[in-house]
């Protein structure tokens, strides 16, 4: 036995070499990029869209005051600037592409896990700790931050964007605790502890969890340095104060928002404050177990709640239980209790009494509760069974690591982790709705319909399910069908804008055109900001060949947002309708550069390249709607067009072919190579096109006129005019 301690104390000591430090940061960050690196291709889910691609307010880079004053309407970045200013960062380095958010996130959980390295490091060399840990500061913090980095409970908070929430804020308070303990240090205070004030402010600007920072301060200094809150405040009380202070932005964004997080949280939403606290305990009790035993995981628990204190009576006990060890540790084992006061703390804004009724319960909520529990099982660990403890510890490391990656690898498809979702919470219909979704989006129509009629079976009168049903069959092209669910989607709810659109398009489609406008306005008068609203309401009068009133919507629409594809799209059709190809040029290059895989885009600008005696730069736009739209006939057909009119006759037979090949009575392409065959002087082939021509549409006058030319052509030339 004695050997084996003696062989651990051995190997641990490599660990504690004065390199081991910026070793130990390398680790850790290379842990978190081999665990997190297969998430860049991971699409945005869940709560990202309404927080990122529906965000106006992440646009413009420059317009920093906009930056800083994100949507109020619920969404992750409401009441959070900085979250919402390092979400413009990434969209003003990459648009909307995922995996630049991805790399971010990755990037600020290793820094985070180096913030609790450091912090572990320099509790546990400080007076109160240096007798019994000092020596081994640096392996017993570098298994807290591992395990804490590498738990499979984090994978929640990294992989969804918008969990960046928790990750900023982590690492602020990381940070705000790091540097007052750095300050702690003789002759230091003077730099670490504003760095400490300057943390905890923009942590205050990053979640609401950041409230209890600086109490934890304060009780950290008591527990570690001081040994009283009396000493404490007596010798630093200047930087409580500069950490109190930082209260002051976090309540003036709290009543910025009306005091709660719009249809988030508060109370008044249909979720008393009774039932919340009670689904807590069993959630809180939940989130223990998983530190122990990360299985099964899940991003979406639903939004259930207790009404019987009799449904949850032992985890409630045990919960009690918990806090009143942790009160009692604070006396007895400070260390202790100031851990147990770390995890309680900073679940309490999310796991006491405010209902937080879109997710009762949720797993990222323990992205910095996490390392309380870890640190506090790693030093006991320790404490109590010496250096082969420290080695089981980092043991676990490695299985960490692998159940993470494992565990991101359900991230990997909008469709996985919703399937992964729905079959651990098998009556939770938001997920079967976000599995419907994600079917949809993947093409799986009829997989989708089945599963959005399941969710409206269990949830008869929710709108936005007859919304989301109408919309399938809107991208389905059964837009008759879509009509019915969009209207009973108003009548439930008239304020749910996606169900005015959806049931303008589905009219529009249709040719009712005026009655699409009625809804389009209406969506528009819920929501002024929808500039592609408007491009559909410019798209429905442009068929009715009102040309001008069209232009005023784009006009207005671009104004709105000067980057609107619907806007520069709508503007360019618009004037193509007065005959102004030149001025319709400019509007569908910008619609062009702005969203270069937009089919109609691209087709608008070929055809005003066309209009405009342009037809060699029309060509290669057609080309590229080819491209993306192999099967539309129409564009080919207008790609061949465009090449008869430059002389390449035998690249437009081609294309005509290849169209009579996929639509064989597409009754204007069989006429059109009947005229260029005759061009060639290969009337046989264009009498046998233009005779097909007739039979598709018998009473074509065009057909006809062909069919007489072809068989008696003007004497002297080879074929018909």
């Amino acid at each position: 036995m004695g050997r084996s301690s003696a062989g651990s104390s051995a190997s641990l000591r490599v660990l504690a070499h004065p390199l081991a430090a910026w070793v130990s940061a390398g680790v850790i960050v290379l842990a978190v990029w081999v665990c997190y690196r297969t998430t860049l291709s991971a699409p945005f889910l869940f709560d990202d869209f309404a927080a990122i691609s529906g965000n106006p307010t992440l646009r413009h880079l420059t317009a920093i005051g906009e930056v800083l004053s994100p949507p109020n309407d619920g969404s992750g970045v409401t009441g959070r600037p900085i979250v919402n200013l390092s979400l413009a960062v990434n969209f003003a380095l990459g648009g909307l592409e995922p995996r630049g958010y991805h790399f971010t996130n990755a990037l600020l959980h290793a820094a985070a896990g180096l913030a609790l390295f450091g912090l572990a490091r320099r509790t546990l060399r400080l007076r109160t700790m240096r007798d019994r840990f000092g020596a081994m500061a640096d392996p017993l913090a570098l298994a807290i931050a591992m395990l804490w980095t590498l738990h499979p409970l984090q994978t929640e908070s990294v992989t969804c964007v918008i969990q960046r929430t928790e990750v900023l804020v982590g690492l602020w308070y990381l940070l705000t605790l790091y540097c007052f303990a750095r300050g702690l240090e003789e002759g230091a205070a003077a730099l670490w502890h504003p760095l400490a004030c300057g943390s905890c402010l923009l942590g205050m600007a990053s979640k609401e969890v950041m409230v209890s920072a600086p109490l934890l301060a304060l009780l950290y200094d008591r527990t570690f340095a001081a040994g009283t809150f009396r000493e404490a405040i007596r010798l630093r009380w200047r930087t409580y104060l500069g950490l109190a202070a930082t209260w002051l932005l976090l309540g003036f964004l709290v009543m910025r928002g009306g005091g709660s997080r719009g249809a988030a949280a508060g109370f008044g939403l249909g979720i008393s404050w009774w039932s919340y606290a009670l689904k807590q305990c069993d959630a809180i009790v939940l989130y223990l177990r998983l530190v122990f035993w990360p299985h099964p995981l899940v991003l979406d628990y639903g939004t259930k709640v207790v009404t019987r204190p009799a449904d949850i009576w032992p985890q409630a006990v045990l919960l009690v239980g918990l806090v009143s060890a942790a009160l009692i540790s604070l006396r007895r084992r400070p260390s202790v209790g100031f851990a147990g006061m770390w995890f309680f703390a900073i679940l309490a804004p999310s796991s006491s009494v405010v209902p937080l009724v879109t997710q009762t319960v949720a797993e990222h909520r323990m992205y910095l509760p996490l390392a309380a529990v870890l640190a506090l099982v790693v030093v006991a660990g320790f404490a109590y069974g010496g250096p082969r403890t420290l080695l089981v510890s980092l043991g676990v490391v490695p299985l960490l690591g692998w159940s993470t990656i494992r565990r991101n690898g359900d991230y990997a498809t909008a469709v996985g982790i919703w399937a992964d979702s729905l079959a651990k919470v098998g009556d939770n219909n938001r997920a079967r709705v976000n599995l419907a979704g994600a079917l949809r989006d993947a093409g799986r129509l009829p997989e989708a319909l089945e599963l959005y009629r399941k969710a409206v079976e269990a949830e008869p009168n929710n709108a936005e399910i007859y919304g989301n049903i109408s919309g399938l069959f809107i991208i389905a092209g059964r837009y008759q069908e879509a009509i019915a669910p969009a209207e009973k989607a108003v009548k439930l709810k008239p304020s749910l804008v996606e169900a005015h659109v959806n049931l303008g398009s589905a009219l529009g489609s249709l040719g009712r055109h005026r009655e699409a406008i009625t809804h389009l306005r209406a969506a528009l008068a819920l929501d002024p900001r929808l500039d592609y609203v408007r491009g559909n309401i410019a798209h429905a009068l442009i068929q009715l060949g009102e040309f001008e009133e069209a232009i005023v919507h784009c006009r207005l629409a671009v104004r709105e947002n000067p980057d609107s594809v619907a806007g520069h799209a709508g503007w360019g059709e618009a004037l193509l309708g007065l005959k102004r190809p030149a001025e319709a040029i400019v509007h569908c290059q910008t619609a062009v550069r702005l969203q270069p895989e937009n089919i109609d885009a691209h087709v608008n600008l070929a055809t005003a390249y066309f209009d405009a005696g342009r037809p060699t730069e029309a060509i290669e736009h057609y080309r590229t709607a080819i491209r993306l739209a192999p099967n539309n006939a129409g564009i080919r057909s207008n790609f061949a067009l465009a090449l008869s009119n430059v002389g390449r006759m035998v690249e437009a037979i081609a294309e005509y072919e290849e169209l009579l090949r996929r639509a064989p009575g597409f009754f204007v392409a069989h006429l059109n190579l009947a005229y260029v065959l005759s061009h060639l002087g290969r009337n046989t082939e264009a009498l046998a096109h233009a005779e097909a021509a007739l039979r598709l549409q018998p009473d074509s006058p065009d057909a006809r006129r062909a069919i007489d030319a072809f068989r008696n052509p003007p004497k002297g030339r080879a074929g018909a005019p």
